[in-house]
């Protein structure tokens, strides 16, 4: 009986034990409802928030997906379901400055109010309008509830509807989704499910590659959360479907059929962030919604969604466009563009907004232009009196940029259910004073709304592709030693390639392939004095002296399969690694010198000289080795040329030798 109890005491003691180590991250949203004349509100019970130490107090903001082509941006929403069909609702919720994962999707299955037959329908109250998607003027629109977090879900809106401006009762078509950027070497996303509520049917995307244009406009590049690209343009400013999906690896495609004149639709997209997304938080990755409609008279459009990959979900960003840059293309006149955004998460509105960006060394400040802001505000220096505007203030390593007398709404003020409203940004160009080095550029912001605490940004940071630069090597090798017998004791010339990175600006590593021509190596093996009598061609010879001698050619393949370099500045840099050598082609001549005299017939001695090739060898690919080396490089060592002297040793036969080389980098 006492074993018993303690069994059960210890099987208990274990379960609780199990209970409190639970994740919270585990507990999905659970999901309330209560309809009441025809209107179903919704509310939530999450788990509860974990700060992330030195944040502003975390928040959850809201995605609700109503399971009959509806949804919805607001914490507890208000929906009128239209038909009694089967549903099922579901609540992502995003935690923001919180340290953990957002809570688990569970749907909800939703039983609908009946209505009797000849009862109306229920209304909406005034202040409970359903969301508008359409904030661009376009076609189509899309939207996600987050940024994308490795690990992590999130969801897309592909809205699309028939405006009034088409002109058309009704529309069919074809829609597609574009995404995995090429630039990418991994994929980032994968499409985990799509919902559609209009009878969309999946279809093919090739047939239209080549026959589909699209409309462009390079003046206008989209904006970082969301962006449509304007849909009236000349013929010529136009691009083939193709042109624009080959820089993505991943589509889905969808018919559409008997859009009606102002009807609005919407595809609910489920994107699930692979393991090998970049885990860099300051790229951009790109989704492209394209909108092609079978009438002719109505203009194809493509929206871009450009998302920045996060490490939390924090509304509060700093971005640089194009993180990944070509140091080769880099000079005094490039610019680089980049974007602060920012959400007001208070009670109030906000009136004043202090953007401060630190500004790197490498940039020049007198070059930084605004290009977008919202809200759209005009620059203080050209403001009347108490005008919205914004103020560029310049110091010695910062910029600020002042938002005044304007009214961003609060997140958490009282009928606020737009948090579109809530944010804003400030986009600006900025060139560099002269060519940098290639190193790390990082740049950061405090963010001040109205007389609050700052809120610190990430750290936006652009890098330099490595980028391969291939290189000429042209030198020459000349010995310590002078013993014949060992013929990498002659001199040689040399001819080669090397590989490394493009204009590296410490340390890095090189490979090098080259060929070494050895000069002709001769050594005396043996000499004798007067010896026996012979007979040449029927004359006898006297043998007076005989020399035997040994000739070696040899030229050799050497590779370099790993050097570790180190440029100490732009003029002066060292190196060290392994030499593996072949040789290429080994030609080894024994030749035997004889001094010969004879007798003539008038009792006269002649003497001669008589050259005979005892034996010859040939061999290729015969003899590998391994040598050690260490040099220095003067010149200008990080693109060239440059002038280089090379210590290397032979620890197979104790060689030592030296070379010089002079080499430019391409």
């Amino acid at each position: 009986m006492m074993k018993m109890l303690l069994s059960i005491l210890l099987i208990a003691g274990l379960t609780s034990a199990y209970a409190q180590v639970l994740p919270t991250d585990t507990v999905p949203a659970i999901i309330n409802y209560t309809t009441e004349n025809g209107v179903t509100k919704f509310t939530s019970e999450l788990r509860p928030l974990r700060q992330i130490a030195g944040a502003p107090a975390p928040f959850y903001t809201y995605f609700w997906e109503f399971g009959d082509g509806s949804f919805s941006f607001e914490k507890d929403p208000l929906h009128i379901y239209k038909d009694n069909k089967p549903a099922f609702a579901r609540l992502f919720a995003t935690n923001n400055y919180d340290d953990g994962k957002r809570p688990p999707t569970k749907p909800k299955p939703i039983i609908k109010p009946t209505l009797k037959p000849g009862t109306a329908r229920p209304l909406m109250a005034a202040n409970a309008t359903e969301p508008s998607l359409f904030k661009m003027g376009g076609n189509i629109e899309l939207k996600s509830n987050c940024m994308p977090k490795p690990g992590d879900g999130m969801m897309v809106v592909f809205g699309y509807r028939n405006k009034a401006e088409n002109g058309q009762q009704n529309l069919n078509g074809t829609l597609a989704i574009l995404f995995n950027d090429k630039e990418f070497t991994n994929n980032n996303f994968i499409l985990a499910e799509t919902r559609v509520y209009n009878e969309e049917k999946k279809t093919d995307l090739k047939p239209l590659l080549n026959t589909a244009y699209l409309p462009i406009k390079k003046a206008n590049p989209p904006v970082y959360y969301a962006s449509l690209n304007e849909i009236h343009f000349k013929a010529d400013d136009k691009v083939l479907l193709s042109e624009k999906a080959k820089t993505f690896k991943s589509s889905e495609t969808w018919r559409f059929e008997n859009l009606q004149q102002n009807e609005e639709r919407f595809v609910f997209m489920h994107f699930k962030t692979t393991p090998e997304m970049i885990k860099d938080t300051n790229a951009v990755v790109r989704i492209t919604a394209v909108f092609i409609p079978d009438n002719p008279l109505v203009e194809k459009e493509f929206f871009n969604l450009e998302l920045q990959i996060v490490a939390s979900h924090d509304p509060n960003k700093m971005v640089l466009r194009k993180t990944r840059m070509n140091y080769r293309l880099i000079g005094n006149n490039r610019e680089l563009t980049y974007k602060i955004r920012f959400q007001n998460t208070g009670k109030g509105p906000a009136k004043k907004v202090d953007v401060a960006v630190n500004i790197a060394e490498v940039f020049d400040q007198g070059t930084i232009k605004i290009t977008k802001t919202k809200p759209e505000v005009v620059s203080c220096d050209s403001a009347y009196t108490n005008q919205s505007c914004i103020r560029t203030i310049k110091g010695t390593d910062s910029v600020h940029f002042v938002f005044s007398n304007i009214y961003l709404p609060g997140m958490q003020q009282k009928g606020v259910s737009d948090a579109d409203s809530t944010m804003g940004f400030v986009e600006y160009k900025i060139k560099f004073k002269e060519k940098p080095k290639k190193l790390p550029i990082r740049s950061g912001a405090a963010i001040v709304f109205d007389k609050n605490e700052p809120i610190y940004t990430n750290r936006a940071v652009g890098r330099f592709k490595m980028g391969l630069s291939p290189g000429l090597i042209l030198g020459y090798g000349f010995p310590f030693e002078t013993d014949n017998s060992n013929y990498l004791n002659n001199k040689n010339v040399v001819i080669g390639a090397s590989l490394a990175p493009y204009a590296p600006h410490r340390h890095y590593w090189q490979v090098e392939l080259y060929l070494s021509s050895f000069k002709e190596n001769t050594a005396l093996i043996s000499s004798s004095g007067p010896g026996k009598d012979t007979i040449v061609n029927r004359i006898p010879y006297r043998i007076l002296n005989k020399d035997y001698t040994k000739f070696k050619k040899v030229t050799t393949i050497n590779v370099v399969p790993a050097q570790l370099r180190y440029n100490i500045n732009k003029y002066i840099g060292a190196g060290a690694g392994a030499l593996v050598s072949l040789d290429l082609h080994h030609k080894t001549t024994d030749v035997l010198d004889y001094t010969l005299s004879t007798q003539n017939a008038n009792g006269t001695t002649a003497t001669s000289d008589l050259k005979v090739i005892a034996n010859q060898l040939k061999k290729n690919f015969a003899e590998a080795r391994v040598s050690f080396f260490a040099d220095i490089q003067l010149g200008l060592v990080r693109v060239g040329p440059s002038i280089g002297f090379r210590y290397i040793f032979d620890p197979k036969t104790n060689n030592n030798r030296m070379a010089t080389y002079a080499t430019w980098k391409f």
